[in-house]
């Protein structure tokens, strides 16, 4: 393998059965540009109305964010661990990650990213669909944590896609049955649905993935839209969560939207409001509907003491007419925010949020009194089954009994 710097990048919008052609990414003395193709002007598809919108000739963007992308497609580059393994891929051809630009790691991505969007020249391949063993793949993931490298970043570079977020994760495809698991390529058959699945970090403990499994039960019974979840067994784990993916319905694509994408807002620099993500929900799809699932996600990330509810956790999809609605939850899970605070603040209060505050955010976001309060006892009665959820799927018992006292703080 020789690497090559990558001066320009094709950009496309592909919902399967409709590939468009959205313009061209390049760059010059380091610096992004962007200039949106005529054609796609005319069909009139912001797929980021509010930092790259639709209007023709060159744009270009603050180089000390996101590499000098605009957020749109920043939010097609992995973050963490899909980071580290092209890094730690490119140092083996004696290339320093730094050599590499936003276009070069964008041409990686190629056509295997989260979401609709897809970008030439690419370095992707399509995969065979051998049947994969997740024990033997958090096998592997354990070695590049561990500094080794070998033959395995391959396979994972594959399976990974242009997802984000610190864990490890992997597409895959799932049949129907749960028993049989294959690469999570392009082209999957009729058999299998794609999913994506997590392993634990260095830092995490091996009953991760059962507690954010709890976490999504609980999520659900608290009446929050989410994708099929599944714990797949491990013999050295009580399991590894999965959960069916949002951006692929049916073999087509949905474009998908980050609101560190669409506002700019940096998900390491905590500066949100649910005030902030409750308007723009109303304001991008103009369902009142979205609006109430925004505050029924605020609700359970506060109440169940979920932290990490960075501006990368919540995301939009826009399907091939152009309309917007929030995308099922996802990232659920027990957690520590910055400096212990939640990462989205409710009316700038990062701790010691009070349930009279998340009734004033219902209140003020102009849903009904009846509403509010069915949200927070529906809420408030899916937490209470913590103990018995986490118990019965092997959680540890020092973590059973910690996530309960920080929920009990609300009940």
């Amino acid at each position: 393998m020789t690497f090559q710097s990558t001066t320009e990048i094709k950009v496309k919008l592909s919902f399967g059965d409709i590939i468009l052609s959205v313009g061209r990414l390049a760059i010059r003395q380091n610096k992004i540009y962007f200039e949106y193709d005529d054609e796609f002007l005319d069909r009139g598809y912001e797929i980021s109305p509010f930092r790259c919108p639709l209007s023709p000739g060159l744009k270009t963007f603050d180089s000390n964010l996101f590499d000098g992308l605009p957020g749109v497609f920043y939010d097609s580059l992995p973050d963490g661990w899909g980071r580290l393994l092209l890094d730690r891929k490119i140092r083996s051809i004696g290339v320093l990650p730094q050599q590499l630009s936003a276009l070069d790691r964008l041409r990686y991505v190629g056509e295997s990213g989260m979401g609709a969007l897809v970008y030439t020249p690419s370095e992707t391949e399509d995969t065979a669909q051998d049947e994969l063993k997740l024990d033997s793949l958090a096998i592997a993931v354990e070695q590049i944590l561990e500094g080794e490298a070998g033959e395995v970043i391959e396979e994972l570079i594959s399976l990974n896609g242009s997802s984000a977020g610190a864990r490890p994760k992997a597409m895959i495809g799932v049949n129907s049955s749960k028993q049989k698991i294959v690469h999570g390529g392009y082209n999957l058959g009729r058999d299998y649905d794609p999913w994506l699945v997590k392993f634990p970090n260095s830092t995490d403990g091996r009953d991760a993935g059962a507690i954010e499994y709890v976490y999504a039960q609980m999520a659900m019974n608290a009446g929050i839209e989410m994708q099929n979840v599944h714990l797949f067994p491990s013999q050295t784990s009580p399991g590894f969560f999965a959960t069916e993916r949002f951006d692929r319905i049916d073999g087509k694509r949905t474009h998908c939207h980050s609101v560190c994408g669409l506002l700019h807002a940096h998900f390491r620099i905590p500066s949100l409001d649910y005030e902030d993500l409750i308007e723009l929900t109303m304001v991008l799809t103009k369902d009142i509907r979205e609006t109430e699932k925004m505050f029924r996600l605020a609700v359970f990330n506060v109440l169940a003491h979920n932290r990490d509810d960075h501006s990368k956790n919540f995301c939009f999809l826009m399907d091939s007419s152009g309309e917007w609605k929030l995308s099922p939850a996802y990232d659920l899970t027990f957690a520590a925010g910055p400096n212990g605070e939640q990462s989205t603040m409710v009316f700038g209060k990062g701790r010691n949020i009070e349930i009279t505050d998340l009734i004033k955010l219902g209140i003020e976001s102009k849903l009904s009194h009846s509403f509010v309060d069915s949200v927070i006892e529906q809420t408030t009665s899916a937490l209470s089954r913590w103990r018995e959820l986490a118990t019965n799927h092997g959680i540890r018992s020092s973590n059973v009994n910690l996530i309960q006292t920080r929920i009990n703080k609300h009940s």
